[in-house]
């Protein structure tokens, strides 16, 4: 018997917005901390990206014409509110119930994500991000008035973009902390307060409308470095201390309780009180959204005793030696995603929706076709191993979205890692004319869509 996709299937990509919209200073918009980074000699700075403020109808023109129903895109928190906790800016708010409109008027489903890193500068400056529940509160408000803006229209909405980076040494560059010693309290309050933030956001939206909500992880395969026992148990508390941990809140309303018995054990502050219980006591998670890229390989021999497990894969991160890499060093792994769908929906018993997923590439354009084939050959792998999850382990999958159909600067500002199936002609440093060039990977990508993923050749 032929095992067909859903009918229903969303087939589409994700971006951020300061890695598309540009108009830094239009519009109203507060500044946010991106936009106080410099351009360097690898990487742009945040006032332009692709232009998406001013051009986004040829974008979804694209995305139309490739055959996608569906599209994650962020929100600017600065740009509907400039300083994060003042008042509303109406000329934000329209410019994304504008997107939303020509999104539905192309029959394309918008999904919005709240945060992605960019904090009000105000914020950051005042508050120090999300280490002050203030934040939380302020956060929490936006997020409300945005589903109350939105609601009608957005069926699918995330609140922050990969929240397991809250919990490793990331966090304090993506929550808006700009002053501190980076303790391992302040660590373990930034998560939290995360996770307060998107249960007030996701318990709001369920009391308020039909739409549906889940928690996004930024999900890598963990192998041990080899069968020695403690390169096993450091993959395995890899996996608990950043993805379960969060998991656990997500679907069943409380912490892990080997987390939580490891904050006791070494007098870990994580500002967690029993007013805050009550309100995971009322969390539900709708699906479970995740980004994948590759996996990754834990060594114990290199991590120093006494090292937080957070930060396990800082010190002991090693390359896999069965598994190709790319140029950014980035392991290929397709078989690590159809596990982490599959292991996931075991545990938690919630649809799967990897809303993430592509290659980084460096690539020139001189007036023919690019010829990625590299890019295929990885969307291909990828999608045979969630149709295995799905058919074989019987994992339900609502969709797949790669990350960035369009030429994008990658999350460091590189304009020169390219994960787009359409080109963008601008460099870091230069911009050029912008203009729009499909790659062979678009024209490919639209026949997997047409064929609701039954042909992969």
């Amino acid at each position: 018997m032929k095992k067909e996709m859903p009918k229903d299937f969303l087939w589409g990509n994700s971006v951020s917005s300061m890695q598309t919209e540009g108009g830094y200073n239009e519009g109203g918009k507060g500044k946010s901390v991106y936009d106080t980074f410099p351009a360097t000699e690898n990487s742009s700075d945040w006032k332009v990206a692709i232009d998406d403020y001013h051009n986004y109808p040829e974008d979804l023109d694209l995305m139309a014409n490739q055959g996608m129903n569906c599209y994650r895109f962020q929100v600017s928190w600065s740009r509907v509110n400039p300083e994060g906790d003042g008042k509303f800016n109406e000329e934000g708010i329209k410019f994304y119930d504008n997107l939303i409109n020509e999104l539905l008027a192309r029959h394309i489903q918008p999904m919005i994500c709240l945060y992605h890193f960019d904090m009000p500068l105000h914020l950051a400056e005042q508050y120090n991000g999300f280490s002050d529940r203030h934040v939380v509160n302020a956060f929490i408000k936006y997020g409300e008035k945005m589903i109350d803006c939105f609601g009608d229209r957005v069926k699918y909405w995330i609140t922050f973009n990969e929240q397991n980076l809250y919990s490793t040494s990331e966090a304090f560059r993506i929550a808006g902390y700009l002053k501190g010693d980076r303790t391992d309290d302040e660590l373990y309050q930034i998560s939290h307060h995360v996770m307060l933030a998107h249960a007030g956001v996701a318990n709001y939206l369920h009391k308020q409308t039909d739409d549906l909500i889940g928690g996004m992880l930024a999900y890598s395969e963990v192998y041990p470095a080899s069968s020695l026992p403690k390169d096993v148990q450091y993959a395995r508390q890899i996996d608990e201390f950043l993805n379960r941990n969060l998991l656990d809140v997500f679907t069943n309303g409380h912490y892990s309780n080997e987390v939580l018995t490891f904050v006791k054990n070494h007098g870990i502050n994580m500002d967690f009180t029993e007013a805050d219980q009550a309100v995971f006591n009322q969390l539900s998670s709708d699906f479970i959204a995740f980004s994948y890229y590759q996996s990754v390989t834990i060594s114990s021999t290199i991590v120093s005793d006494g090292t937080l497990p957070n930060y396990y894969l800082d010190a002991g991160g090693k390359e896999n030696p069965f598994l190709k890499v790319s140029e950014w060093g980035w392991s290929i792994d397709p078989l690590g995603f159809r596990d982490i769908l599959t292991k996931t929906y075991n545990s938690y018993g919630i649809p799967m929706f990897p809303i993430e997923n592509g290659i980084g590439v460096r690539e020139t354009y001189d007036g023919h076709e690019i010829q990625d084939d590299y890019r295929i050959e990885y969307h291909r792998a990828h999608i045979q191993a969630m149709k295995d999850a799905m058919f074989e382990d019987g994992v339900p999958v609502i969709g797949y979205l790669g990350w960035g159909l369009i030429d994008i600067p990658s999350s460091s500002g590189n304009m020169e890692k390219r994960y787009g199936m359409v080109y963008v002609n601008r460099g870091n440093h230069d911009l050029r004319d912008m203009k729009r060039i499909p790659k062979k990977s678009y024209g490919w990508f639209k026949k997997v869509i047409a064929s609701n993923g039954n042909d992969l050749k």
